[in-house]
């Protein structure tokens, strides 16, 4: 699990391998913090014991199943309010490497989760370090849930389950992700921020659908009708568009 090639330009070219850790993201940091952290390392683990989701959520996954990895990036062209667009070009990288294997039903649900269906198959908690208004580093957590066949509910899924297939060659699928994360992080850089946000509506769980929604206890029907560009999802509640942050707002399935 440590002898990574990938065909990029420095993405993945510095990877550090570690058989079990409690988080790649901590792992990560602590790099940075000792002021060893080279643009576009890779901290990869066999092993994740304390995984962490956005808002505090955990992320359970057996030993040598999966992909969890976490990425330092420099991306210092960006704003701090412009946080949500790093996002948005890591999500759309997930999906196009996912989209080789899937064709259908493969979507981006809000703001970093992965989903075929109904079914959640990974995601991605973003930590960034600001220096003044710009951000000096970002670091990239990824759970991708790829060979594991049982989880302990029925909304979770594997790339393995959805396609139906053998066994995939984790080392070969990082290279894979590697590539793909790095050409959409190249095109943000490049100044194509709009461009990257109106293709990950497009890919987007549930746009322009009408459905249920949850905000505290109250129940009500909505349309997801697009982003802010500082990340809030706009949902479109009888006739007026109202903004919900991260965890404001819950996806009925």
């Amino acid at each position: 699990m440590h002898n990574f090639q990938p065909k990029t330009l420095f993405l993945g070219k510095n990877t550090i391998y570690l058989p079990s850790c409690h988080s790649t993201n901590d792992t990560a940091a602590e790099i940075i913090q000792n002021a060893q952290a080279f643009d576009g390392t890779i901290v990869i683990t066999s092993d994740q014991t304390s995984g962490r989701g956005q808002r505090g959520n955990t992320w359970e996954t057996l030993p040598g199943q999966n992909i969890t990895m976490s990425v330092i990036l420099k991306p210092d062209f960006l704003n701090a309010s412009q946080q949500f667009s790093l996002n948005i070009a890591i999500s759309l990288g997930i999906y196009a490497f996912l989209s080789k294997y899937i064709s259908e039903e493969l979507k981006i649900k809000w703001p970093n989760d992965i989903y075929v269906g109904n079914r959640k198959m990974g995601g991605v908690l973003i930590e960034n370090t600001l220096s003044g208004s710009r951000i000096s580093f970002a670091i990239v957590g990824i759970g991708l849930n790829i060979n594991q066949l049982e989880f302990s509910g029925n909304r979770t899924i594997s790339l393995r389950l959805a396609t139906r297939k053998d066994e995939f060659a984790l080392e070969s699928l990082i290279e894979e992700l590697c590539i793909c994360l790095e050409k959409y992080y190249l095109q943000l850089k490049s100044g194509k921020a709009s461009v990257l946000k109106q293709q990950y509506l497009n890919r987007l769980y549930r746009y322009q659908e009408t459905h249920y929604f949850r905000r505290n206890d109250q129940r009500f029907l909505g349309k997801i009708v697009g982003i802010a560009d500082n990340g809030p999802l706009m949902v479109e509640i009888d006739g007026e568009v109202n903004y919900f942050d991260f965890k404001e707002i819950a996806f009925e399935i």
